[in-house]
């Protein structure tokens, strides 16, 4: 199954309801970011964007693919903040948001278990712990 059919569509169309065509005047840049990200086609959402709607909880049946294509390319890629910010993004999602995804998240696994220990020591506090408690998941069981 592919799961990256949609990347000419935007997460306003695949993950209803839509949002409000812009955000309240008072809404925060985050709050303001993140509508204007769901109005993007998935093919041209960055490293970035998608740090950003995955910390953020947002389409993740749509994103997390995408973004977890990137991390067995590159799992410590740099999105935004610090080498492994979407990879700490990535494994810091609610357990039930893979339990459509177990391939995906074995295949994470993997990866995250094969990273040397200096990569993840270099990674802000609390970001080793997370990874543990990812790898040690049993999704789908």
């Amino acid at each position: 199954m592919n799961r990256l059919l949609h990347l000419d569509r935007t997460l306003d169309e695949l993950d209803p309801p839509r949002w409000e065509e812009s955000a309240a005047s008072e809404a925060t840049p985050l709050v303001r970011k993140v509508h204007a990200l769901r109005r993007m086609r998935l093919g041209e959402l960055t490293p970035a964007d998608l740090r950003t709607l995955v910390s953020q909880q947002v389409g993740l049946p749509f994103v997390l693919p995408l973004a977890v294509r990137l991390l067995l390319d590159d799992p410590l890629l740099d999105a935004y903040f610090y080498e492994g910010d979407l990879l700490f993004a990535v494994v810091s999602v609610p357990e039930s948001s893979w339990a459509v995804f177990p391939d995906l998240a074995g295949s994470l696994r993997t990866v995250i278990l094969a990273l040397p220990d200096n990569a993840v020591a270099s990674m802000p506090p609390g970001a080793a712990e997370q990874l543990a408690r990812f790898t040690h998941r049993q999704v789908g069981h």
